[in-house]
Parts: C-alpha cells; sequence; structure tokens
C-alpha cells in the first residue's frame, strides 16, 4: 500500500445541523453527533446517514476531512465537537482544498476496505460556534486548519483506526 499513513481518530455523522442562529443562543436541541466506528461511502453522495447526504446544495462539499492536530492548542477536545466527518491524524489536509487558480487535490484513503477517492473543494472555515462548542478562541485559532469539503468519487467504507492517505492528483480540470 503506498501513501501516508495517517490514523482515522473519529468518524461522525450528524443527522441535524445544531449550530444555527446566534452562538450566545446556545445550540438547538440536537441528537449529538454519531461517533461512528467505520461509515459508508457514496460516490457523489456523502456519508450515509449524514445531514449533507444527497442533498444538491452539498454535494460538491457533503464529506469534511479534517487534521485532529489542528486541535492541540486547546489541550484535550473531542475532536467530534467540530462536527467534521472524518477526522485524521497525520496529513494536514487543508493544503488540498482549491485555490482561486487550482481546483483541489483528489486524495483516496484506505482504512483496509479498499481506496476511497475524494475530490478536495473548498476549506472548512471555522464559525463562531467553534468558541462555544470547541473552547474560546477556537473560532480564530481555526482559521486555515478547520479542514476541507470535498465529494467522494467512488463509493466504499472507511473504518477508524490506521489508514493510507494518498494524493492522487494536485490539480485536475474544474467541472
Amino acid at each position: 500500500m503506498e501513501g501516508t499513513p495517517v490514523e482515522i481518530v473519529s468518524l461522525l455523522t450528524s443527522p441535524v445541523h445544531a449550530f444555527e442562529g446566534r452562538p450566545s443562543d446556545g445550540p438547538r436541541p440536537d441528537p449529538g453527533p454519531v461517533s461512528r466506528s467505520c461509515v459508508e461511502v457514496r460516490a457523489g453522495l456523502g456519508l450515509v446517514g449524514d445531514r449533507y447526504f444527497n442533498h444538491a446544495a452539498h454535494r460538491d462539499a457533503a464529506v469534511t476531512v479534517f487534521d485532529v492536530a489542528a486541535l492541540d492548542a486547546f489541550g484535550p477536545v473531542d475532536p467530534l465537537l467540530t462536527r467534521r466527518n472524518i477526522v485524521l491524524r497525520g496529513f494536514s489536509v487543508d493544503d488540498l482544498a482549491a485555490t482561486r487558480t487550482h481546483p483541489g487535490a483528489v486524495f483516496t484513503l484506505d482504512s483496509g476496505d479498499g481506496p476511497v477517492r475524494f475530490q478536495a473543494r473548498r476549506p472548512a472555515n471555522p464559525c463562531a460556534w467553534m468558541d462555544v462548542a470547541v473552547a474560546p478562541g477556537a473560532f480564530r485559532g481555526l482559521r486555515g486548519r478547520g479542514g476541507v469539503r470535498c465529494v467522494p468519487l467512488d463509493d466504499g467504507v472507511l473504518r477508524v483506526g490506521p489508514a493510507r492517505l494518498m494524493v492522487v492528483e494536485l490539480a485536475v480540470e474544474a467541472r
């Protein structure tokens, strides 16, 4: 297996969007993000069971991949609080996002059930809710380190634990 060894620290699906309105009002009632030991990825649709699965407005950014190292400055923090779908350790995923002049990278994640390709799209910019959900100062502290929103290109399964990440294409033609 080629690529960079990484660890999939957590996998999350969340049936509803809990962070709406003003952070000072607090989150709306939420059954909470659901930590998974494995997730089913569907090409062009997202993660089965997630709030963005098969939503037209989110098809190009249905899955968020995050580098847990961005949380190290805030002490021990449960990475599920970021509400990012795939939390990794061992690779700076923010560098994969598209810019104004270059489309995002295509990369694979393989946790043992075969590689699953993703097209990195845009940065997953943090919002003011991060100060409430993660820790004071997280909104500013996670700027440029909030992860990357992606579209899955393959069906597959990802599992928590050791995995490999391989960048397949640094720049591909935009659709």
